[in-house]
């Protein structure tokens, strides 16, 4: 395995790449060509939407909408491509499969704004909050909140992965937890692209990790300071760019080659962009006294 490589246990590169610290686990991936250039597109993209005018006096309202925005967009990505507006007025989320799918984005969404001051202490009790929101009470009840046992089954679409065993789950998820708690200094796009990645690739609960994961990956933006008010859905951009790219970058993270990597970070990248653009036509419709 390459030494830019995710590696096996815990998503932590075994030697640094030149000029980055041997002690940051992540630095190899930051210093891969072209995510330098992804890492400072998206915090112009960002810096644009957070000095609109409109955020210094109505920015929890553009947080709102990029909340539910990004709870359409995760259910989208999942291949539950409903309008905004039908998820705007819907109340009845629990009738039939489709519906269901749309709850538990709107549930897990709006769960991860609460967690933030826990995920810094402990990422593993957010994930475990996370996947008993997503159930909603669907999901068996012995299985929710916890990693699937050996032998367990995974609901949810199939994204074309080898599904790892219990044990290299437990193993990796430990890892993503030390990395969540600190021991990298990388960009806010290169960790919670590696969060998003490990989540979907591991799927360590029997159901809704699709939703889980971007919501991790919501979190963690919104810990780093990159986006801390969440306004910039990351949701929105994975669902533009199309479920196909989805799977595609996602597969380059599996491989876990330097290019594979490289074009995984870029495509969270890209999607943070969209995000961001979309919240920016929220905050001119606004101004426009059009919403």
């Amino acid at each position: 395995m390459s030494s830019t490589a995710r590696p096996e246990d815990g998503g932590t590169p075994k030697t640094s790449a030149p000029g980055t610290s041997a002690a940051d686990p992540l630095a190899p991936l930051a210093a891969l060509p072209g995510v330098p250039e992804a890492v400072e597109s998206v915090r112009k993209s960002v810096d644009r939407v957070y000095g609109h005018r409109i955020m210094r006096r109505r920015s929890s309202e553009v947080s709102a909408e990029a909340a539910l925005r990004g709870a359409r967009a995760t259910a989208a990505v999942e291949g539950v491509d409903w309008a905004l507006e039908e998820v705007r007025r819907r109340s009845d989320f629990g009738a039939e499969s489709e519906a269901r799918t749309v709850g538990a984005a709107l549930r897990v969404t709006a769960e991860a704004g609460h967690l933030l001051d826990i995920w810094q202490q402990s990422p593993l009790r957010v994930l475990a909050r996370l996947h008993l929101v997503a159930a909603g009470g669907v999901a068996p009840e012995d299985t929710v909140g916890r990693p699937r046992r050996p032998g367990e089954p995974v609901d949810g679409p199939d994204l074309g992965l080898e599904l790892p065993g219990a044990d290299e789950v437990a193993a990796r998820l430990e890892g993503l937890a030390q990395l969540a708690t600190g021991s990298t200094k990388a960009p806010a796009l290169v960790t919670s692209a590696v969060v998003h990645g490990e989540l979907q690739v591991l799927r360590p609960f029997g159901s809704y990790n699709g939703q889980v994961a971007r919501a991790a990956e919501r979190v963690a933006l919104v810990g780093s300071g990159l986006d801390p008010k969440a306004i910039c859905p990351a949701e929105v951009g994975h669902a533009e760019l199309g479920r196909e790219a989805y799977l595609t970058a996602l597969a380059g993270y599996a491989s876990g080659t330097p290019e594979g990597m490289t074009e995984w970070i870029a495509h969270c990248g890209r999607a943070i962009e969209l995000g961001a653009r979309e919240s920016a036509a929220v905050c001119e419709a606004m101004q426009r006294g059009a919403a």
